[in-house]
């Protein structure tokens, strides 16, 4: 009943200055993430309202060299976004929703003999990165959902906790965020340039 989400919201996408360009131009849309490992499932990838995290995550792949989609360029596309009709994990009845569909795919791949998927660290970062469990778990909440003739939902929503802690027994971790995976594109009202912060006026 209060699935969709009023007004809207600002969302940053990391990406390769030639990406920004070409979208920010309307010469190109943004691609879906389709990796088996993607946190909220298939769909395009913005942190809510963190422009610094954005970049971070653009210079980290940047230093990835053998990265499937390489960065040379790091830099920041700034997006107005309805969420829509949002499957967002910071509620408790869509927690639970989580909850029933993990059981009935685990009671799934044991009686077609299949390997549950795993959640795994990336690298030597303690830290869950790779999320294949999570996202089939998403995934196959939205095949359901098509499958029963359902509404789909237009964005999947979730807050992360990521990171070491900020200070010892802090309840907060340097990396902390909210990520928005945008499923139908029409979610997606405009895009802009993150401006630089003018320091002659008070901040707003």
């Amino acid at each position: 009943m209060y699935s969709t989400r009023p007004g809207l919201i600002l969302g940053f996408h990391g990406c390769d200055s030639e990406v920004l360009h070409n979208v920010i131009n309307g010469h190109a849309d943004l691609n879906f993430s389709e990796n088996d490992f993607d946190w909220l499932g298939h769909g395009i990838y913005f942190w809510e309202y963190s422009q610094l995290r954005a970049l971070e995550y653009a210079t980290q792949v940047s230093q990835r060299k053998k990265e499937k989609n390489h960065i040379h360029k790091p830099a920041v596309l700034g997006a107005i976004i309805d969420l829509g009709h949002c499957l967002d994990l910071i509620e408790f009845e869509n927690l639970q929703l989580l909850r029933r569909s993990f059981e009935l795919f685990k009671d799934t791949c044991r009686s077609y003999g299949l390997n549950l998927p795993v959640n795994k660290p990336g690298g030597s970062i303690t830290d869950l990165l790779l999320r294949d469990l999570d996202c089939a778990i998403i995934e196959s909440i939205h095949l359901t959902r098509l499958e029963d003739g359902l509404r789909p939902y237009d964005s999947v929503k979730g807050v992360f906790l990521e990171g070491k802690e900020l200070y010892p027994d802090a309840g907060f971790k340097e990396k902390n965020h909210v990520q928005i995976c945008i499923r139908n594109p029409n979610c997606i009202k405009g895009f802009f340039l993150p401006r630089t912060l003018n320091d002659k006026y008070q901040t707003v």
